[in-house]
């Protein structure tokens, strides 16, 4: 299956992009835990951030396969979008769900790059994907809103200048529905750092730069609500297909990485007189990878074709999602396994990618609730949760 419409050009310009930033350039950031500053302003420059923003804005204007291409693209050359990817779907709820005059003051800045809305404030520390129970609250003071709480796994906060916020605005007990209560906020960071807003890194077993921040009577406007109180939870829902969606693009793009590395070792590494990829103990693994990887690339085309066509994709983009994430991770393994010894040592990149690709069985979404959706949803199966 090819895509439908011929993104060479784009895939052409990312690779060639991503050449400038080699493995040593990741391998130096890794070790220090740095964020790679020079990279996401390169992407920036080349307008690929601002693929789903429409041309009216400011953006690219592309098309959800067009942007998924640029992500896995990034993945394949050896480079890790996690650091910006965000910076891509995250406007997703304010293109959407905004007022006209909140879209024209910010998405045009973050079409330019001068803005990054890349944090993501909704899972908690004590409610994790069961976001309904999140303890963040809003409180209406006037022509102000004041948020006390916390959140965890807020990746980029450090390097955003504005976050997508999920807080409580009525008490659970008294919504109206299972899902009510819940308000989306469009915070500017700047005003509010250190006047209400705390940020603390979270050291990972990868270079992931995400953190937990503490809100401590923080005010922010009453313009900052994206779209109608109560509502948000049914507003960040929208936006989870692309997320996912994009993220298994990833994912399928750290598999091609790890089966290219894996299949040109085997073919040039000899041991007992013979190449070991003439093995078929170490052909087979290979072989499995690369057709798992191919499903799942499937999938992702199926889910983004959906998502353009503005129909229903949940199911698609939580299929895509997982299948990509098990793709990714099990080429990481078999990558590393095929290297032997070698796969460990720190010049060969398999390692950080190993610990890089690990993130996706567990986040944005876990392995264990994407089946719960699929449980329910797709096969009609009683809610488990």
């Amino acid at each position: 299956m090819t895509e439908s419409v011929d993104l060479t050009p784009i895939r052409d310009a990312v690779r060639a992009l991503c050449a400038d930033f080699p493995g040593d350039y990741w391998r130096a950031l890794d070790r220090e835990r740095a964020y790679p500053d020079a990279f996401v302003a390169a992407l920036t420059k080349a307008g690929f951030l601002a693929a789903l923003i429409p041309e009216e804005y400011g953006g690219s204007g592309l098309t959800m396969t067009a942007a998924a291409a640029i992500m896995e693209e990034i993945q394949a050359s050896g480079c890790n979008g996690a650091a910006c990817h965000a910076q891509m779907y995250t406007m997703g709820t304010l293109l959407r769900h905004g007022s006209a005059e909140q879209k024209a003051r910010y998405l045009p800045g973050i079409a330019r790059g001068e803005l990054r809305l890349q944090a993501f404030g909704v899972t908690e520390p004590t409610s994790g994907t069961d976001t309904l129970s999140l303890r963040t609250t809003a409180v209406r003071d006037g022509d102000s809103y004041v948020i006390n709480g916390q959140k965890i796994w807020t990746s980029r906060a450090e390097h955003s200048d504005l976050m997508l916020l999920l807080a409580r605005t009525t008490p659970r007990e008294q919504a109206q529905s299972r899902t009510g209560g819940l308000t989306v906020f469009l915070v500017d960071m700047r005003a509010v750092k250190g006047r209400g807003l705390t940020i603390r890194p979270i050291r990972t077993m990868m270079n992931h730069a995400t953190t937990e921040v503490f809100f401590e009577n923080m005010r922010v406007p009453t313009d900052a609500v994206i779209g109608e109180e109560g509502l948000g939870f049914r507003y960040i829902l929208s936006g989870m297909n692309a997320e996912r969606i994009l993220i298994a693009a990833e994912c399928v793009g750290d598999a091609k990485w790890f089966i290219q590395k894996a299949t040109a070792y085997a073919g040039e590494r000899v041991v007992f007189g013979r190449p070991i990829g003439q093995n078929q103990g170490v052909q087979f693994p290979i072989a499995r990878a690369y057709i798992g990887m191919r499903a799942a690339e499937l999938m992702v085309r199926e889910a983004a074709g959906l998502y353009e066509a503005g129909l229903d994709c949940g199911a698609e983009a939580n299929m895509a999602k997982h299948l990509a994430a098990e793709a990714s991770w099990a080429a990481a393994d078999m990558c590393l396994q095929t290297h032997g010894g070698f796969g460990f040592a720190e010049e060969f990149d398999i390692e950080r990618k190993f610990r890089e690709t690990r993130l996706y069985t567990v986040a944005p979404i876990s392995t264990n609730l994407v089946l719960s959706y699929i449980a329910e949803h797709v096969l009609g199966l009683p809610r488990s949760y």
